[in-house]
């Protein structure tokens, strides 16, 4: 049987639903709740995130679904914010994760920002260690409109 074939692309009207569906399953599973902030992004990935000079990629498999998906939304200083990346349980395991992100950093760094930016939550290990070996360091705790959010982290590029 041969292995699935992947690749990552840039969101498009198409994907709309995907984007809610992949988000929404990966909240839940984490016992948290749909907050006002991920709405306002699920909603209107156009408005919210791509109108504003953000990128959103999405993980596509070969005749299916879309299996995965990340945001970068522009901040203030000029970096990005690295939010909204996850992969569906049936795909974890082949690297797709880190595939989204060298997508998402190709696109920062060709943007020249300063900056990636990310928040998290503890409980999330295997993100965690992604984000470590990717070269996150731990910044201090910080104000942030998630409940959930405990934990934050910058790359500088």
């Amino acid at each position: 049987m041969a292995k699935p074939q992947y690749r990552v692309v840039r969101y498009q009207p198409q994907h709309a639903q995907a984007w809610r569906d992949l988000n929404t399953a990966w909240i839940m599973e984490g016992g948290f709740t749909l907050e006002p902030k991920d709405h306002l992004v699920l909603n209107d990935p156009q408005g919210t995130i791509l109108d504003v000079g953000g990128h959103i990629f999405i993980v596509e498999q070969e005749g299916a679904e879309p299996v995965g998906c990340c945001a970068l939304m522009p901040m203030e200083d000029g970096g990005f914010e690295l939010a909204k990346m996850t992969v569906s349980p049936q795909a974890r395991g082949a690297g797709l994760s880190r595939m989204l992100m060298d997508a998402a950093e190709a696109a920062a760094r060709e943007a020249k920002a300063p900056r990636l930016y990310l928040e998290t939550n503890s409980g999330l290990a295997p993100a965690l260690r992604l984000y470590e070996s990717a070269g996150f360091d731990y910044l201090p705790k910080r104000d942030t409109p998630y409940a959930r959010a405990d934990v934050f982290m910058e790359k500088r590029l």
